[in-house]
């Protein structure tokens, strides 16, 4: 194995357990349908079995990775399937997320995303990193549901956020050009309706702004 896992610091060792090994999936490190297997992923780590274990049960719970009785754990594929559950699902979350947001965002909450799109329009104006970019396209949603200030919506969030972080991963690496021309226009857009008054333009807009997301990564698996 390469040296692109660290070791893993002596705290709560399956949660960095399970920390590593999702960042080294969502780096690429390990690809849609690549094997996890315990005992490599153990001595890498310097942590026992039992801890990545228990870290890889969290990422299955993510959806992540898949494993089971006889046979295992791999990273999740990025199937059609997946993708038309995943994005329908956020759809409806980001919505509520948007709209929610727009009653209860503080001008702090307003002022973080704005930083994070000018973070954005930062990176895809130098050599823009495709991982940096999808990083900070989860980061400004991430704030949205934090501004939304609804515990079970962002825990819902939370359930479908790793496998979308692959997903839009997986979009931008096979869509990079059209992904860098639009990621800041549309989270710009997003970042402004959340200030207006115009609630349903702005419901509109969330779910465009998914619908869009879909449709590229989907027209990507089948060309």
């Amino acid at each position: 194995m390469s040296s692109a896992l660290p070791k893993a610091p002596r705290r709560g060792l399956a949660d960095e357990a399970a920390d590593l090994v999702r960042a080294a999936i969502l780096s690429g490190h390990f690809p849609p349908g690549a094997a996890l297997r315990e005992v490599e992923l153990a001595a890498r780590l310097e942590v026992s079995r039992g801890s990545v274990r228990e870290g890889l049960a969290r990422l299955e719970r993510e959806g992540l990775v898949r494993g089971g009785w006889h046979r295992g754990t791999t990273v999740i594929d990025v199937t059609a399937e997946d993708v038309e559950e995943v994005y329908t699902l956020r759809a409806a979350l980001d919505r509520l997320a948007a709209t929610t947001a727009r009653r209860t965002a503080s001008p702090d909450d307003l002022r973080r995303l704005d930083l994070t799109v000018a973070d954005m329009a930062a990176e895809t104006a130098g050599a823009a990193d495709a991982g940096r970019l999808v990083a900070l396209d989860i980061a400004f949603h991430d704030r949205i549901y934090a501004a939304a200030d609804n515990a079970r919506l962002t825990t819902a969030w939370r359930t479908i956020r790793s496998q979308l972080h692959l997903f839009q991963t997986r979009r931008a690496d096979t869509g990079y050009d059209h992904y860098r021309a639009r990621v800041v226009d549309e989270h710009r857009e997003l970042a402004a309706l959340l200030r207006s008054g115009d609630h349903r333009t702005l419901a509109r807009v969330a779910e465009e702004h998914v619908d869009a997301a879909r449709r590229s990564l989907l027209a990507a698996l089948t060309d």
